[in-house]
């Protein structure tokens, strides 16, 4: 019923304390977007992504996007997303949410009379409003998109623990 993006694969990040930590250099100045600068080849901290992007390991995800009603947000065919079911959604986060036993990655919007939609960030997609006897559950928000270019990128990276299937 909502094909354009689909959970295809959860990644868990597991016991943090049972894995090695690879700390990455942060460098204290930032990169221009516009015109060149002087770099300094000064490197502020060790940075580990782990700290930066989980909040809760125990139930923080990993999800590769399939589709294209999230591309106003940055959100591309296979990125992969962190997402993670212990934060609360809010009005305007993007959410990975099941209705009527189908997963689906859009903005949580509320409106009037307690009731919610979700809107893609694609204007060739149509929102979802979420009406009486619909199945609807909020499965987790997405804090960060990790972004690969190029067709192949980032496929290698992680292997599935398991696939989602939701009872109909």
């Amino acid at each position: 019923m909502y094909p354009d993006i689909y959970l295809a694969e959860i990644y868990s990040f597991g016991n943090l304390e049972d894995t090695d930590r690879v700390l990455i250099p942060l460098f204290t100045e930032t990169i221009a977007a516009g015109f060149p600068s002087p770099a300094d080849d000064y490197v502020e901290m060790k940075l580990d992504l782990n700290e930066l992007c989980i909040q809760h390991p125990v139930s923080t995800f990993f999800v590769r996007v399939r589709g294209q009603s999230m591309t106003g947000a940055g959100i591309q065919p296979g990125d992969l997303l962190v997402v993670d079911r212990a934060v609360e959604a809010q009005d305007n986060s993007i959410v990975v949410a099941v209705v009527d036993g189908e997963f689906t990655l859009k903005r949580l919007h509320k409106v009037p009379g307690n009731q919610y939609m979700l809107l893609p960030d694609n204007p060739d997609f149509k929102p979802i409003k979420i009406i009486e006897g619909m199945q609807f559950e909020i499965w987790g928000v997405v804090i960060s998109v990790i972004h690969f270019f190029g067709p192949s990128a980032g496929k290698q990276l992680l292997k599935p623990i398991k696939s989602v299937q939701v009872n109909k």
